[in-house]
């Protein structure tokens, strides 16, 4: 067996670290816990079954492909019990962020004294650009390697402790928690602040992205809604999504636009966004989830940075 163990973010960074010929077995981390509801139990059926019907429910993900791609590279995880050492290598992003947080309370139940290092990208050089890792070259992903940090109990026990609240139902004890972050984690503060814009605005009923992706219709000359796809991931800031995530929050918003060839907003989407009108009632879904928390039971108030609960 090998001496170290590499978890990564997912396949595309999995298939890069193999070619840096970094020593040690890999495993991927084949989920997006930053979606749907999710619970503390990382790993047992319960937690798994809650994912599955999630992802069946929101991305048609089949019985066979859920167990091929995710649970069977679990599995290889839960194999593993040898190395010395686990090395995580995640990036400064929401969606990279809970999962972080997930793997770690996992490894705090179940690989109690093995050493546990990590691998976050972020700022990398003096401009204000947030990198991911699969951007950056392979001489500075193994410098960030050889200088990786090592986590102590204390930030182990954090991260728990910060998924347990995730999966909680009151995301205002989440907000005081990270405000308190003095661990080695730290891009968990900004991107579980970002999380929390993911709540519906006291304004007009719409979330910070809702809001943007609005926004960016009626301001940009967007010529279709894979342009404004485009336009979203490439300006997202600490979130971290991919196209599945706007693709499903253009739907949602789909009564607002006219059409998308080119993207144009209906009167009552213009409402919306100048805050005239309020949306809340028309976009409630009491089964949307936000980690352990119902999306419509809290609203952010944008002013004073703070949520409220109904």
């Amino acid at each position: 067996m090998s001496k170290i163990l590499h978890i990564t973010n997912g396949d595309s960074f999995t298939s890069y670290l193999e070619k840096l010929g970094i020593q040690g077995d890999i495993i991927t981390w084949r989920e997006m816990l930053c979606e749907g509801k999710t619970t503390t139990d990382v790993g047992s059926e319960y937690f798994w079954r809650n994912r599955y019907d999630y992802l069946k429910n929101t991305y048609k993900i089949s019985k066979e492909r859920f167990v091929q791609f995710t649970l069977k590279e679990y599995r290889r995880l839960c194999n593993q019990k040898s190395q010395r050492e686990i090395v995580l290598w995640f990036e400064y992003d929401l969606f990279c962020q809970v999962n972080m947080i997930a793997v770690l309370s996992w490894l705090h139940k179940n690989r109690k004294g093995v050493p546990v290092s990590l691998v976050c990208s972020g700022i990398e050089d003096a401009s204000d650009k947030l990198f991911g890792l699969s951007e950056l070259p392979g001489n500075h992903l193994k410098k960030l390697f050889k200088e990786r940090i090592r986590l102590t109990i204390d930030d182990i026990e954090y991260a728990d402790y910060i998924w347990q609240l995730y999966c909680g139902d009151n995301p205002i004890q989440l907000y005081s928690a990270i405000q308190q972050n003095s661990s080695q984690l730290k891009y968990l503060t900004p991107a579980l602040l970002t999380h929390l814009h993911r709540f519906p605005t006291v304004e007009n009923g719409l979330n910070e992205l809702e809001n943007k992706t609005l926004q960016s219709a009626r301001n940009f000359k967007i010529k279709s809604k894979e342009e404004l796809i485009r336009h979203m991931l490439n300006d997202q800031g600490y979130y971290g999504f991919s196209d599945l995530q706007y693709k499903k929050l253009i739907t949602n918003l789909r009564p607002l636009f006219i059409s998308f060839h080119p993207a144009k907003l209906t009167k009552l989407g213009n409402e919306v966004v100048d805050n005239i009108t309020n949306y809340y009632g028309s976009i409630k879904d009491e089964n949307v989830y936000l980690g352990g928390a119902p999306k419509y039971s809290f609203l952010y108030h944008t002013e004073t940075n703070k949520l409220l609960k109904l």
